[in-house]
Order: structure tokens, then C-alpha cells, then sequence
């Protein structure tokens, strides 16, 4: 009896005559035990822990921490690290949702919307939609005159855009991406 790490990352742990998967390892989230899923719970919200602080959260020492925290980002798991800043001090304090109707979603017109969209600054998420739009982008702008400036200039001059349906936050009840 015992358990071992599979060289794919998945934690085994031994039954009297064979190694199995615990069955407390979600089966779409290949590779991640039960310490791993709480330390990027606790790093999601205290990004700034230290080794010690993490560990002491999931009962892990610091040296056994930091070696679960360099597995998850060489694994990709953790992506990075950022601040998050209240954007209207920043001067952006309107928030705008944009959808976005394609000519078409040819291979080669999605690549090219998504090469161009990435190039405007105050866009800060853009995803690919099953539905009615081909996209949703998010926006943050200092003001409706701010909004039109990035219309004009940017907006309406990605490639195979057909249509651009456009609504404004009044005010933002829950984001979880900001503090």
C-alpha cells in the first residue's frame, strides 16, 4: 500500500495487488490531486503567498510547496502572476461588452480577426461564442467618447467584420478578475 506519481502527473495510490487512480481526483483535471487543487485555490486568491503561507494553507511544508507550485507552472496549470488594478484609476472606468458577427469563420478569417483583436489595448478578453455571434470581446474605456474613438479607429476596421452590436456596463456587480 503506498501511492506514487505517474510520469503524466497523475497521483496512484496502491490497492492490495494493483495501482488505481483515487477516485477523489476529478477525472477533467488529469494530473491534479486533492493538494494541488487547493494550492492553486489558495494562490487564485492570494497570489502573493509566500512558500511558508501556502503551505501552512494546505498542510504541506514550504520546501514541499514550492516544489508543488514549480510542477504546476512547468505544467501550465499556473499561467502567471499579476496585480490587479482598479482600472478607474487608471482613467477606465466604463466597461463595454462588444459582439461581434463575422463574414464568415473560415480557418483564415478567424485567425486574422484574432491576430487584429489582440493588437487593441483596451480590449481585455476576447472568446470565441457558439450562438448568434461569432465573438464577445470586453472592452475597458474611459467614457462613451472613449468607446466611440475605439469604434472608429480599431472596432470597425478588424478583419471580416460584418456587424458590431455593442452594450455598456451601468456597473459591475461581481468580477472576480479584480479586487
Amino acid at each position: 500500500m503506498g501511492t506514487k506519481r505517474e510520469p503524466n502527473g497523475v497521483l496512484m495510490h496502491a490497492t492490495s495487488d494493483e495501482w488505481v487512480e483515487p477516485a477523489s481526483q476529478s477525472p477533467s483535471v488529469q494530473g491534479l490531486d486533492e493538494l494541488d487543487t487547493a494550492i492553486l485555490r489558495h494562490l487564485e486568491h492570494h497570489g502573493r503567498a509566500t512558500n511558508y503561507e501556502v503551505g501552512e494553507a494546505v498542510g504541506l511544508s514550504a520546501s514541499a510547496a514550492s516544489r508543488r507550485i514549480q510542477a504546476l507552472e512547468a505544467a501550465g496549470a499556473i499561467r502567471g502572476y499579476r496585480a490587479l488594478i482598479d482600472d478607474r484609476l487608471l482613467g477606465k472606468g466604463m466597461t463595454v461588452y462588444i459582439r461581434v458577427t463575422l463574414e464568415r469563420q473560415s480557418a483564415a478569417v478567424l485567425a486574422a480577426f484574432e491576430t487584429a483583436v489582440r493588437h487593441c489595448k483596451e480590449v481585455v478578453s476576447c472568446h470565441l461564442m457558439a450562438g448568434q455571434y461569432d465573438y464577445m470581446l470586453v472592452a475597458r474605456v474611459a467614457d462613451i467618447d472613449d468607446y466611440g474613438r475605439l469604434h472608429q479607429k480599431h472596432l470597425s476596421h478588424l478583419p471580416g467584420v460584418t456587424r458590431l452590436e455593442t452594450s455598456f456596463a451601468l456597473r459591475d456587480v461581481l468580477d472576480t478578475t479584480r479586487s
